[in-house]
């Protein structure tokens, strides 16, 4: 594995209108996006926890996109303290929505999606769709799943092969119409951001994961990981988790 630092510094962040945690945080609260569930962020929670950490995982009913922040702010009131807000893909635009929250000290995208003020999740991938390794199916209720032969190529291809079957036949669907939900707060434009790029992403094109870690000032470090580096690269994404609750504006080394 390797993982490379680029693109942001904290001079991008300031132009961004971003402020550095005023103090260290030792909470970090974990956010999943669709298809999946908070189990996949175990190896990222034992980490975390290993380094002393107090990690709290949300479960999204992937829904709607107010039940998915409500269920985040449901986590967020419990914590002691600062926090560090995770996000992974769709999750990304729970965070972006959620992350005002007062407890929250810096956010972290994993492979995640980060509309502004009044677009939808689905509006990111308007100039660069999705690759077509990724193929979603939507049943007659508007609730959707990922494609079953197509799921390891095209959402976790650097797991084994158990790993995709278990995370295939355990995929939780989301409503469809959380795609075309706007959000109504930017949580980036107000505090301090992180994105781990996946290079090798079948899920969200990892051009389209620069383009968006740019516009929001992130301090970015890319990894050689298919769509879900929390689970094939936990320490990478443990680090830069890490790096955003210690308040630093750079990338981890």
């Amino acid at each position: 594995m390797t993982a490379t630092n680029s693109a942001a510094t904290s001079a991008a962040a300031t132009s961004a209108g971003h402020r550095a945690p005023q103090q260290a945080a030792r909470n970090i609260v974990l956010v999943h996006g669709a298809f999946a569930d908070g189990s996949g962020w175990r190896r990222v929670y034992e980490n975390l926890t290993g380094r002393g950490y107090r990690v709290t995982i949300v479960q999204n009913p992937l829904t709607s996109l107010a039940d998915d922040v409500a269920a985040t702010r449901r986590v967020l009131d419990r914590q002691d303290g600062p926090t560090v807000l995770v996000g992974h893909s769709y999750g990304g635009t729970v965070i972006t929505e959620a992350g005002n929250h007062p407890k929250v000290t810096a956010l972290v995208y994993v492979s995640a999606l980060s509309p502004d003020i009044g677009e939808t999740t689905g509006e990111q991938f308007a100039e660069i769709p999705a690759p077509p390794e990724f193929v979603i199916e939507t049943q007659d209720d508007g609730f959707g799943f990922v494609n079953l032969e197509k799921f390891k190529l095209g959402f976790a291809d650097d797991t084994t092969d158990a790993d995709a079957a278990f995370l295939r036949d355990s995929q939780v669907p989301i409503n469809m119409a959380i795609f075309s939900t706007p959000v109504s707060q930017a949580a980036w434009r107000n505090k301090p951001c992180w994105a781990v790029v996946a290079t090798r992403d079948n899920a969200i094109d990892p051009r389209l994961l620069r383009r968006m870690a740019e516009r929001i000032g992130a301090a970015v470090t890319e990894v050689d990981a298919s769509h879900v580096p929390f689970l094939t690269q936990p320490k990478t994404v443990a680090d830069v988790i890490d790096t955003a609750a210690q308040g630093r504006l750079a990338a981890a080394n």
